[in-house]
């Protein structure tokens, strides 16, 4: 089982901050409680197993398709700063970072059939698409229908939005804290199976036979991995301002860094 690399360009990510509620005043620029999201780019790994039946019957043979989907993982750095960046002034700062989501963290792919709908023992590829039906992967070969079962994995790169919700917690001279938690949302990925009279997919013996391609939606657009309450995230003291950004399994940024207020002052 050979892994399939799909390099995909995504375009800029865009982040966006929803205020929640607050526990201070719009006017003191306190961080309050707040709602933060921004697409990022998701490395993830899928696994699929297929049992094939009825080969050789009319109206054709069934796959049967199941398996995991692995994601690279996410987390996020939070910058406390006693100064708005950009100033000349001196300026102190900590940062704090935390994993939101493991790599490797998996999600189940429900087992569900495949009609071939064409006799004669066909061979059989797989390819993964999209929601929008585009290929995110090449075709893997299968086998043919009674060489099952079969398995495939394939590695490539989808959309995901990343939510964060914030609540601001202490601030005093000795230290700041926040805490949060939330979920990442993937975009649907479909898979089609694509039924052939030949083991060539751009002609052979057959060269007029057309292929039976069906799809069928392996992950729903916006399914979500939660990530529970982490730890309070602390910095400096003195009411700081405070930043997020998202990162990636390796602890590189994979969003804007943004500013989300100030600490709640109550010394």
């Amino acid at each position: 089982m050979g892994l399939i690399v799909v390099g995909l360009v995504l375009a800029a990510f865009s982040v966006a901050i929803v205020p929640l509620a607050s526990t201070a005043s719009a006017s003191d620029g306190a961080i309050g409680v707040q709602s933060v999201s921004a697409n990022v780019p998701m490395p993830v790994s899928v696994h699929i197993d297929a049992a094939s039946s009825s080969c050789e019957n009319s109206p054709g043979p069934t796959v049967t398709l199941s398996g995991i989907l692995a994601v690279a993982g996410l987390g996020v750095e939070t910058i406390f700063q006693n100064n708005v960046k950009g100033t000349h002034t001196h300026t102190e700062e900590t940062m704090a970072a935390a994993v939101l989501i493991p790599a490797g963290e998996t999600v189940s792919i429900p087992k569900q059939p495949v009609l071939g709908g064409t006799g004669g023992n066909p061979f059989i590829w797989v390819q993964f698409t999209d929601a929008n039906g585009n290929a995110i992967s090449d075709e893997i070969f299968l086998g043919r229908c009674v060489q099952g079962p079969f398995a495939a994995d394939a590695d490539f790169v989808i959309s995901a939005l990343a939510r964060a919700d914030i609540t601001g917690g202490t601030c005093d001279n000795t230290g700041s804290t926040i805490s949060l938690s939330g979920e990442l949302s993937l975009s649907g990925i479909d898979a089609n199976v694509i039924f052939r009279n030949n083991d060539n997919p751009v002609g052979g013996p057959h060269k007029n036979d057309q292929p039976l391609v069906v799809s069928i939606e392996l992950i729903p657009p916006g399914m979500s991995i939660e990530f529970q309450k982490q730890p309070s995230l602390g910095g400096v003291g003195g009411n700081p301002w405070i930043y997020l950004a998202f990162l990636n399994a390796a602890g590189e940024p994979v969003s804007d860094t943004f500013l989300l207020g100030r600490c709640v002052q109550d010394f």
